[in-house]
């Protein structure tokens, strides 16, 4: 009994130290850019290593957001704008699609499904010329139109949607078929509601994965004005200069709407990867 109890609380020290040293791993960027942001170009440079700047450069902030150079005020908004339109977007169409796939009757639903698939398996390289001649077109270049329309939808996120729905309670839908509701009613009135940890969980990973996006506001934002946050940090590396400590802090003030984010919706980000369907 004694020699369980002893395995047992063993087990747990070990299962305590591997999370320990995991958790320190993963926060060693985090460190090393708040460390740099708040460091002079000496202390960054030094080969003299020390765990903490001497003094703390908290006018770093003031020479960050003052640089007429690179507008990190401008590229946070922008980021916003088009993180949280991007995220409404597949959230509301790659849902529909998805729910379409799974509920609605068609007798070509699975030749629509499959054509879906296929399109996760083509390169972004391949398709990148054509949406540029498209928006070109349209002269959406150098507006936030033109970064935000062509990514309103997704084929992985209307599969993820389509697996999810496939396992939702179809008692519930069905009660609301018999009460004369329609399939968007059904859809709005009943899934929706019922589903809100899988609609956050896919909200979370969309908003990161636009907010790191950056070659395509890269090419499409051509002004500094139409600059996000991820080409605004460009700039601050030229082939002539490497502003360090701007770079750094720039970096930890980017990184920051994200890890909020991600601090106050992890649980749904991890239920709602479980209530996929793909576990199973």
């Amino acid at each position: 009994m004694n020699s369980a109890r002893g395995a047992r609380i063993a087990g747990a020290i070990v299962r305590y130290l591997v999370l320990i040293i995991a958790a320190v791993l993963f926060l060693i960027p985090f460190y090393l850019v708040l460390r740099n942001g708040l460091s002079t170009e000496v202390e960054i440079t030094s080969p003299n290593w020390t765990f903490f700047p001497t003094e703390l450069q908290w006018a770093n902030f003031t020479e960050l957001f003052t640089d007429r150079s690179v507008n990190i005020l401008g590229g946070l908004k922008n980021s916003a704008i088009v993180a949280v339109l991007q995220t409404l977007g597949q959230l509301l169409l790659s849902s529909l699609a998805g729910y379409g796939l799974a509920r609605i009757p068609y007798r070509h639903a699975n030749k629509i499904f499959y054509a879906t698939l296929v399109t996760l398996m083509i390169p972004a390289a391949v398709t990148f010329i054509p949406s540029f001649i498209i928006v070109s077109q349209l002269r959406w270049v150098d507006t936030l139109q033109g970064i935000i329309v062509p990514t309103l939808f997704s084929g992985l996120t209307t599969f993820l949607f389509r697996q999810y729905f496939l396992n939702f309670p179809k008692e519930l839908e069905e009660a609301a078929r018999v009460d004369g509701l329609g399939w968007f009613r059904a859809y709005w009135q009943i899934v929706v509601p019922n589903s809100l940890a899988f609609f956050s969980a896919i909200a979370v990973i969309t908003f990161i994965n636009s907010w790191n996006s950056f070659l395509w506001p890269l090419v499409i934002g051509q002004s500094s004005d139409m600059w996000t946050v991820q080409v605004a940090l460009s700039t601050l590396m030229t082939a002539q200069t490497i502003n360090l400590h701007e770079l750094f802090l720039a970096a930890a003030v980017a990184i920051a709407p994200l890890v909020l984010v991600f601090v106050f919706l992890q649980r749904y980000l991890v239920q709602g990867v479980a209530e996929t369907g793909l576990k199973g």
